[in-house]
């Protein structure tokens, strides 16, 4: 599907609950006690017509999907949740593979943001805010990541791959991901200021103003 075709049937779900859907979809959202903290992307992902993956290319081939939660703050303001994991950290594939090579520049040179609001724990409903598009292609969040991957490679060259903190990266960061406290592997996330950014709902305090046109 191309990302135009998508977005169009995406901006039919503004103001939706996926919670219905998620039903009818017959996803999975409490395993148990847990919550399926993606449950929301795969509904997302059946109401186009994806198969449920977990490759480490962009979803839809030339362009990622990712769906993000929003919470309400005071003055019914909306922020982000938390971080986006955008892909996987494998340190053999980071230490060999410049920056335009590696699946992170894959997953974000060009995307689709759908961000849905956080109501309570219990995830009994989420109502679809809005719908945005990102593409790499502005050279100072550019040359940001970049600069942050090139960083965490290094570091996982000259002091391994147990040297990578989330403390690392000024729009993408490592951390842990997978369950419990004491898991061993990584993903690279973007920084929430990073995802506000996509989603305009708040400008990088390194980039100049929007202007009219102007992509997120």
């Amino acid at each position: 599907m191309e990302r135009e075709e998508a977005l169009a049937k995406l901006n039919n779900l503004r103001g939706v609950d996926l919670r219905p859907l998620a039903e009818q979809y017959e996803i999975t959202v409490w395993k148990g006690e847990k919550v399926n903290k993606g449950w929301a992307g795969h509904v997302i992902e059946r109401y186009l017509g994806l198969a449920l993956n977990s490759s480490r290319s962009p979803n839809f081939g030339s362009w990622e999907l990712k769906v993000v939660p929003l919470i309400r703050r005071k003055q019914d303001v909306l922020a982000v949740k938390e971080t986006m994991a955008i892909t996987m950290l494998d340190p053999v594939e980071v230490a060999a593979k410049e920056f335009e090579d590696s699946h992170l520049f894959n997953k974000l040179k060009k995307m689709v943001v759908v961000s849905r609001i956080f109501e309570s724990k219990s995830e009994n409903s989420s109502i679809v805010h809005a719908v945005a598009t990102f593409d790499l292609n502005n050279s100072v969040i550019y040359d940001q990541v970049k600069a942050d991957y090139d960083f965490i490679r290094e570091a996982i060259r000259t002091s391994g791959f147990g040297a990578l903190t989330g403390r690392m990266g000024v729009l993408v960061q490592p951390r842990t991901k997978g369950a419990g406290h004491g898991s061993t592997s990584r993903a690279f996330y973007a920084r929430t200021g990073f995802v506000a950014h996509i989603l305009n709902i708040n400008r990088l305090p390194f980039m100049p103003p929007a202007v009219s046109g102007e992509e997120p």
